[in-house]
């Protein structure tokens, strides 16, 4: 059989995690999330991934991939990519990619430069340069100015890529990215954007983060930070700041889930602004319509 891949995407609580199981299951297909959180173990209830129930029904890959400890970036979801293709094309299945971080789909279809082989030496060796975090952006600013002039000095995650970089390579990464140039992981693809009225998404956005609350939120970031503390880039995440606020005092029950709506919302928004602008071919439809669009 002829290979067939898609993608849905939109807002967060916009439905289409419901939605693309019911198109992997109409075309022979496997899921691909690409969501910042479900990415996790144990971040079961904040992420709202889909219910174990779900995730066997349809073999899904980009879930409960890693620790929320263990260092994750776009290039490892590459090559997560790259492996689930392989694993389609083997088995004939097709692939449905959805999700809200819709930067991971654009990533792939714009390319991504090949990162140089980091060890866990040079992790370990990065992992303990960022205990001075100021020190490592004062180091990157001095050898690659330009490269650092997006990066603001707390940001951890885009410096501790920097460092890694330059550990592995010995060069700078503005250099290595020469070098290096961008290849696109996907040319053609078909993607489907769920467009819903912010009344609406709102109602949606709220109604689940009550279901959170009721299905253990508090508890699961007890958990979350009990095991992790509070240092892995992952316990950053709308649902865990909010929920910590709460643990330490700061705001009360009814304040903690109104911030989560509030923030939820907000994401929400930024993703629907990131899909509008960023995919130039693209099909956008209300929920209910889309099934008929994608297998007609």
């Amino acid at each position: 059989m002829s290979f067939k891949q898609l993608a849905i995407i939109g807002p967060t609580a916009s439905g289409k995690s419901d939605l693309a199981l019911k198109i992997a299951k109409e075309i022979n297909a496997y899921i691909l999330s690409i969501d910042s959180l479900s990415i996790y173990k144990e971040i079961d209830i904040v992420s709202a991934k889909p219910s174990p129930e779900e995730l066997s029904q349809i073999k899904h890959f980009g879930i409960n991939e890693i620790y929320p400890n263990e260092y994750f970036s776009v290039d490892i979801f590459a090559n997560l990519y790259k492996k689930v293709l392989s694993t389609c094309k083997e088995q004939n299945k097709n692939l449905v990619i959805v999700g809200g971080t819709s930067f991971y789909l654009k990533s792939l279809m714009d390319g991504l430069s090949q990162l140089p082989d980091i060890t866990q030496t040079h992790k370990l060796h990065v992992e303990r340069k960022l205990q001075d975090l100021p020190a490592c952006y004062a180091f990157l600013q001095n050898i690659d100015a330009k490269y650092m002039a997006k990066i603001t000095p707390n940001d951890s995650y885009r410096i501790e890529k920097a460092l890694l970089i330059y550990e592995a390579s010995q060069i700078t990464p503005s250099e290595w990215f020469r070098q290096n140039p961008p290849k696109p992981l996907i040319k053609d693809l078909q993607i489907y954007n769920i467009d819903v009225e912010r009344p609406i998404l709102r109602q949606r956005i709220e109604k689940r983060t009550k279901t959170m609350q009721e299905n253990g939120l508090i508890d699961e970031v007890c958990y979350l930070e009990q095991k992790y503390t509070r240092t892995p880039h992952a316990m950053g995440a709308i649902g865990i700041v909010e929920v910590l606020e709460f643990l330490d005092g700061k705001t009360e029950k009814d304040v903690m889930l109104k911030n989560i709506a509030t923030h939820t919302a907000q994401l929400a928004k930024r993703q629907q602004t990131f899909n509008r602008t960023q995919f130039t071919d693209i099909t956008s439809a209300k929920l209910e319509d889309l099934e008929d669009i994608i297998l007609s």
